[in-house]
């Protein structure tokens, strides 16, 4: 069988979604010996293009060119979900078409000889409404929605999102088939100090830390994270620094708050180092040394930081709500994220209560083993197998 895949987020590989669709392929070619795959994206000017996973023979990259590309980025993008994605996969002959991010041709059905899995990683727009509070952004979000529920079949991360899923899209339970995340194998615990160090003098990052590691819009709660370190003792921020790490970027955004303004606001710019974007290679050490992750983020339909934390052996805590119980299970502290109050005694708590750090590793390391790549390759072949049948 020809089996298509939206590859349009390989060009975007800093993201989740870019992600999930370069170890999802690996992982089909390594445990699928009998589909032949063709990877469909629009061409991009070369400097988007991201890293490109090495595949088999079995699979073929196509670039199609768009008639809209002097239009920008994002009605380039539009054109090739609905028009030309569907057009390369009528020429191609392909019976089967997977969109790993939340889209799907509106024309499929009767333009596409071929059945459509759509994966749905979260209904962020549809739940939280700042997200959706621009004309386009309410426009993209109705279109992407009418055409996810023309999809044979969804594929979503958390039996959160599928819940999610079923009340805003109206969507039946057996059409949606839940596959979690996981994340690269370089995700281990790092012991070597050297290494370590290195990292630490590369981000001018101090010996003892907290870390919060992840995006900036604001359903990360970054300022809540920033209050809660604030309204620790004096001791404890002077002998451990917070790490705020990621890359910062739509910065002026109403959704992206910058964090800097806030931390000089709360007179603690001596104690928090903002490290901007992070090499991959020092993602891992990052998290190994880190005393303490912080992740109360307020909305999640899985949480891949989380993971990504625990894979490295990290004492974590995070949130309550949404899909991170899900992922961390018994190996995280949970709090309130609305509450500062909360988050402030949980890092405390932990700082001060070392057998409770240990404890928490350890059940993060054995929990982050039941993710992997070849686990969701597999359940993802599945899918494949019932809609082909």
């Amino acid at each position: 069988m020809l089996i298509a895949i939206n590859a349009l987020f390989l060009q975007r590989p800093e993201t989740g979604s870019g992600q999930h669709v370069f170890h999802l392929l690996k992982g089909l070619d390594e445990n699928d010996s009998e589909n032949r795959y063709v990877l469909l994206s629009p061409r991009f000017e070369p400097a988007k293009m991201g890293r490109f996973p090495s595949l088999s023979e079995r699979f073929e990259n196509i670039e199609v060119v768009s008639p809209v590309r002097k239009y920008g980025e994002n009605w380039q993008s539009l054109w090739w979900e609905q028009i030309g994605i569907v057009k390369a996969c009528r020429e191609r002959g392909v019976k089967l078409l997977h969109s790993p991010y939340f889209t799907a041709p509106a024309s499929a059905s009767f333009s596409v000889p071929a059945r459509t899995v759509v994966t749905v990683h979260d209904v962020i727009p549809l739940v939280l409404k700042g997200y959706r509070s621009r004309l386009p952004s309410w426009i993209y979000s109705q279109l992407v929605s009418f055409t996810t529920r023309q999809a044979d079949a969804i594929i979503t991360v958390s039996e959160y999102s599928k819940r999610d899923i079923m009340r805003t899209m109206h969507i039946a339970d057996e059409k949606i088939h839940v596959i979690g995340n996981a994340v690269d194998e370089s995700y281990q615990p790092i012991t070597d100090r050297r290494l370590i160090d290195e990292v630490r003098e590369r981000y001018n990052i101090g010996q003892k830390y907290i870390l919060y590691f992840g995006g900036f819009d604001v359903r990360k709660n970054v300022d809540r994270v920033l209050q809660a370190y604030a309204a620790l003792p004096e001791a404890v921020r002077e002998e451990y620094q917070l790490v705020i790490a990621g890359r910062l970027h739509l910065l002026g955004h109403p959704l992206y708050p910058d964090p800097r303004p806030r931390i000089r606001q709360l007179g603690i710019e001596d104690q928090v180092v903002v490290t901007g974007t992070i090499r991959e290679q020092d993602k891992a050490p990052l998290y190994s040394a880190a005393a303490v992750y912080v992740f109360p983020s307020l909305y999640e339909g899985f949480g891949i930081p989380v993971l990504e934390a625990m894979a490295c052996g990290a004492a974590v805590i995070t949130s309550q709500t949404s899909a991170l119980p899900e992922v961390a299970g018994d190996a995280a502290y949970y709090v309130d994220p609305e509450d500062v109050a909360a988050i402030s005694r949980g890092i405390e708590e932990l700082l001060e209560n070392a057998e409770l750090r240990n404890e928490l590793r350890d059940k993060a390391l054995k929990r982050a083993k039941n993710f992997s790549w070849k686990l969701v390759a597999q359940q993802t072949l599945e899918v494949y197998k019932k809609l082909a049948a």
